[in-house]
This record gives structure tokens, sequence and C-alpha cells, in this order.
């Protein structure tokens, strides 16, 4: 599978397992300026903003590992965004799905909370 093919299949299968799991997606790649937002999904009262890694392998690190502090900057830039832009006055949280997958094994990681803004 391509790099691209993987990404597109990860956030297929984070909706997938996000949908079994109780959340609502309320968006899928939603760009601003030049950034964009995995998943954005509702449960509970509570926006979810999701950022979706997805590799062949942990050998170098663990997918989520790439969700740097810039990205969390870019990822939250976009969020606020989204919430101004459908006019939102839920609490937002910030989660990533982290997932490994091959011809071997599909290990799904999801990690709620994982970051918060800064401000």
């Amino acid at each position: 599978m391509e790099k691209n093919e993987l990404g597109s299949w990860g956030e297929d299968y984070a909706c997938r397992y996000l949908n079994e799991n109780g959340f609502t997606v309320l968006s899928r790649n939603f760009r601003f300026k030049k950034y964009e937002i995995d998943i954005v999904a509702k449960k509970d009262n509570e926006i979810v903003i999701v950022e979706v890694k997805t590799r062949q392998t942990a050998e170098i690190g663990e997918p989520w590992r790439a969700v740097t502090r810039s990205k969390q900057k870019q990822i939250i830039q976009v969020s606020d965004h989204y919430v101004k832009q459908n006019t939102l006055s839920l609490h937002t949280r910030f989660d990533i799905i982290s997932i490994v997958h091959n011809s071997y094994r599909t290990e799904l990681e999801h990690i709620t909370h994982a970051f918060y803004p800064s401000w």
C-alpha cells in the first residue's frame, strides 16, 4: 500500500472505530489555509478533533509520536476556525488515533486528551 493509500485507509478505519464507540463523525479532512484536521467528531456534548497517524510498522516509534508540538499548533489553529465557522459552543478536546497496519496485524491506539491548547 502506498503512503497516501495507507493514510486514507487509516482514516476510514478510525472513522469506523469512532462510530462503533458512540462518536458521530461531523467532518473529515477539513482544511483551513494549508492545514487540515483529519476527523471532527462529537460525543457526549463534546467536539473531538482527531488526528490519525497510520504506519506499516512501529520500528522507528509509535505513529502518535509524529504529532509534534508544531503539528499540534496547526491542528489547534484549524480547529479554532472550524468551531467559529460552525458556531459551535461545545467543549473541544484533541485526540490522536495511532494505527499500525500491515499484513500481520492491525493495532489501533486511541489517545484521548492527547494535547491541549496552550493559551
